[in-house]
C-alpha cells in the first residue's frame, strides 16, 4: 500500500496527506464535469497508480511502470490548441484563462489528478519507507504524464518561455529534456515560441 512519509526537515517532503482521497475526488470531478467522449474507471486508475508506486525499489520506478495507468486515461484533443511552457507557470495560467481555446498539461486527466501532489512508496521487501529519494520518484511520474501530453500535440503549438532568466530555453528543463524530444514532427506543423520578459524581476 502507499505509505505516508512524514516531513522531517524543511527540505524533505513526504507524501501529500490524504492523497488517495484527493486523486479520487479529482478524477470523479473531472469525469463528471468535463466534456468527455468516454468514461473512466477512477478506482482502477488509482489501483494501477498504487501498483506503480509500490515497487521493490520504489525510486527506480520508470515511466513504463506508469503506462498501465496512462492506458486507462486515453484522451484526444483538437490540434492547434496545445500550450507548453517553461518557467512561466503563473503567466501560463493567466494566458490560458484569457485565451480559453488552449490546452495545457493540467487540462488533461492525469495532469489534473496529480497536479502539485507528492508521494513516495514502501519497499515491499524490507518494509522501509522510501521518502528520502522522493524527488526522483516524483520526477519519473511527472515526466511520464508530460511525455504523453507532448506526444499527442498536433498542428500549430505554442510555447511560453521566460526571457527574464539567463537561459530562456534550458535543455535540462522539463520542456527541454522531455516535452521537446517527445514532439512528433509528423504531427506538429509549426511551433510558435513566445519569449516573455518581466521588467520587475525574473518571475513571469
Amino acid at each position: 500500500m502507499l505509505q505516508l512519509c512524514p516531513c522531517q526537515t524543511r527540505g524533505q517532503h513526504g507524501t501529500t496527506p490524504h492523497i488517495k482521497h484527493i486523486v479520487m475526488g479529482r478524477c470523479y470531478s473531472y469525469t463528471a464535469f468535463g466534456l468527455l467522449t468516454c468514461s473512466y474507471d477512477c478506482e482502477e486508475i488509482w489501483r494501477r497508480f498504487e501498483e506503480a508506486v509500490v515497487h521493490p525499489t520504489t525510486c527506480n520506478v520508470s515511466v513504463q511502470d506508469y503506462h498501465p495507468m496512462f492506458n486507462l486515461m486515453p484522451q484526444i484533443w483538437p490540434c492547434d490548441k496545445f500550450l507548453f511552457w517553461s518557467k512561466t507557470r503563473p503567466l501560463m495560467h493567466s494566458y490560458a484563462a484569457v485565451l480559453r481555446h488552449f490546452w495545457t498539461l493540467e487540462d488533461t486527466l492525469p495532469g489534473y489528478m496529480f497536479n502539485d501532489l507528492i508521494w513516495c512508496g514502501r519497499d515491499t521487501e524490507s518494509g522501509t519507507k522510501a521518502g528520502k529519494k522522493l524527488p526522483k520518484c516524483k520526477y519519473t511520474q511527472s515526466s511520464g504524464k508530460i511525455r504523453v501530453f507532448a506526444e499527442m500535440a498536433c498542428g500549430n503549438i505554442t510555447v511560453l518561455l521566460n526571457g527574464s532568466v539567463v537561459n530562456a530555453f534550458n535543455r535540462k528543463s522539463m520542456f527541454g529534456s522531455v516535452e521537446l524530444d517527445s514532439l512528433n514532427p509528423e504531427r506538429v506543423a509549426h511551433v510558435n515560441i513566445k519569449v516573455v520578459t518581466n521588467l520587475e524581476g525574473p518571475h513571469v
